[in-house]
């Protein structure tokens, strides 16, 4: 009886969820989220459901340098941990960052639950919350070229700064070989709204996201696997963008992949299972867009660790 009122419990839950995730997709607005390019093999940072997806305790590091050769471009470093507890039927996850652009900066900490349910013989459903809270600020002393040095505007104690909440959901399901996701990391509206017209990018960085993954892993033989991906991207006031990636396992240690991201550039993608532990990962962007003309392209870092052994619960052979 007790082990049928904990299933129904789990599964009210992740019904909220969905239900949830559902209202907001028309009338919610959110900040601007850090893109990464590795994000399919550790979506933590896109959707709290994939918290525990794992199950081992996962320590996670990203760290980002986009548009390298252009001032003040983006740069995002990430740092997470997360793993399932309460046999496999939730997940928990913590993430640390601090995302830069320009004048712009933000930092903040998130702390993720998801709840997990096995609805067939390899097949588990999660949902996820993360909530948390964010320090948005802008150096007004770093803008360059403004008409006025002695503009008050531009007074060192004036200079905005202010921490926010911050709660983001999703939505998460997988099997051994396959997975699909839908999310919005940030339902709150953090940026400083008295500051929106003063940059026309600080304006456009309050629009919701919505993020669609998909993907699903061939066996060519043994030692070869493909891993077809994609991500779309919702905006509101842009262009819905996707990522199409194809990656190559070769005997489960290395990986080599491609991405087209429309509209932006193309990626390339480097991944090796160093030990049952450890996984490395580089990423290259090169724009196609007009940037292509001031840039050097982007550079992403990854590096997850597992704690455990093969004996306990960490999965070397997973490709997501």
């Amino acid at each position: 009886m007790k082990h049928k009122q904990t299933n129904f419990f789990f599964r009210y839950i992740l019904t909220f969820h969905i239900v949830i995730m559902l209202l907001i997709i028309e009338q919610v607005h959110a900040q601007t989220e850090p893109m990464y390019s590795q994000y399919m093999y550790n979506m933590l940072g896109v959707n709290p459901a994939y918290a525990g997806n794992r199950e081992a305790l996962s320590f996670n590091f990203f760290q980002r340098n986009q548009w390298n050769g252009i001032k003040g471009a983006p740069k995002t470093t990430s740092i997470s941990m997360d793993q399932s507890i309460k046999d496999g039927k939730l997940g928990w996850g913590l993430q640390v960052y601090d995302d830069r652009l320009g004048v712009e900066a933000a930092s903040g900490l998130n702390g993720m639950l998801a709840t997990r349910i096995q609805v067939s013989e390899k097949g588990v459903l999660s949902g996820g919350l993360s909530f948390g809270f964010m320090n948005y600020r802008i150096n007004l002393n770093e803008v360059n070229n403004r008409n006025n040095p002695n503009d008050p505007s531009f007074i060192s104690t004036n200079n905005p700064s202010s921490w926010k909440p911050s709660i983001g959901m999703g939505i998460y399901y997988n099997t051994d070989r396959f997975y699909a996701s839908v999310s919005t990391p940030s339902i709150l509206k953090s940026r400083l709204a008295s500051y929106e017209d003063f940059v026309s990018s600080i304006e456009k960085s309050n629009a919701f996201h919505l993020f669609a993954n998909t993907g699903y892993v061939f066996e060519v033989n043994e030692d070869l696997k493909l891993k077809p991906s994609t991500m779309i991207k919702m905006v509101s006031g842009a262009p819905v963008e996707a990522d199409i990636n194809l990656n190559v396992w070769m005997k489960d240690i290395l990986g080599l992949g491609g991405s087209y991201r429309t509209g932006d550039a193309f990626v390339g993608m480097l991944e090796l299972q160093a030990s049952p532990n450890l996984r490395i990962g580089y990423a290259y962007d090169v724009p196609f867009n007009p940037l292509k003309y001031f840039t050097k392209g982007s550079n992403e870092l990854m590096l997850r660790y597992e704690f455990g052994n093969n004996k306990t619960k960490i999965k070397s052979t997973r490709y997501f």
